[in-house]
């Protein structure tokens, strides 16, 4: 078994069917999650570059796109799925890492997001540096919301005004990320110079 993540080119379009049927079973199986896109939205996808493949030699095991929303202020990771015979090998990991750097590199301004009942999601996304927030954090591009309107829970969103749904809201603001890289830094710049002062001070 050799399982390759790449970003997906022209030569991945015959998965385009196979993939938009795991991303349906698998929302049919959770019962919650977005259904199924069309062949042509995932094709779209493909052709441009903003999508994530992981094959194991010529066969298709998981895949994820990225999504640009309000004038490219947000970008949201989308349609992370794994086939199930090879769930539990750190796959939707790696996938979600080349979709988080494909993001930053195309879109190096923007906070990406997310939306997520899974908590394996969840501690990855953690992981990358994503934080839990409230529906208002996010993108207020109403083309987005209309995409939840093919998951089973979409009414719980519309009775409460679009605030909560059994998802999750995580997000990752690259100029908070870089500030608060900067404070650590300053923090243990502080603390060596403390350090080193203690040590002159007492002779050691």
């Amino acid at each position: 078994m050799k399982i390759d993540v790449m970003v997906a080119s022209e030569e991945h379009l015959k998965y385009v069917t196979q993939i938009n049927d795991s991303i349906d079973e698998a929302a049919k199986q959770r019962g919650t999650g977005i259904a199924r896109r069309t062949d042509e939205y995932i094709a779209d996808k493909i052709n441009s570059g903003k999508a994530i493949i992981a094959v194991n030699r010529d066969e298709f095991v998981g895949f994820c796109y990225i999504e640009s929303w309000g004038h490219d202020e947000f970008v949201a990771n989308s349609g992370l799925i794994v086939r199930p015979q090879y769930r539990g090998m750190g796959v939707a990991k790696r996938i979600k890492q080349a979709a988080f750097e494909l993001s930053r590199k195309r879109f190096p301004n923007a906070k990406l997001f997310g939306l997520t009942t899974g908590e394996a999601v969840m501690r990855i996304n953690t992981e990358l540096g994503y934080e839990p927030v409230t529906f208002a954090k996010l993108t207020d591009d109403e083309a987005f919301w209309a995409g939840c309107q093919s998951c089973v829970n979409y009414d719980v969103l519309q009775r409460t005004n679009m605030t909560k749904c059994l998802c999750t809201g995580m997000i990752y603001d690259p100029e908070k990320v870089a500030q608060k890289k900067a404070a650590e830094l300053a923090a243990q710049k502080a603390a060596k110079k403390s350090g080193s002062w203690l040590s002159r001070l007492f002779g050691k």
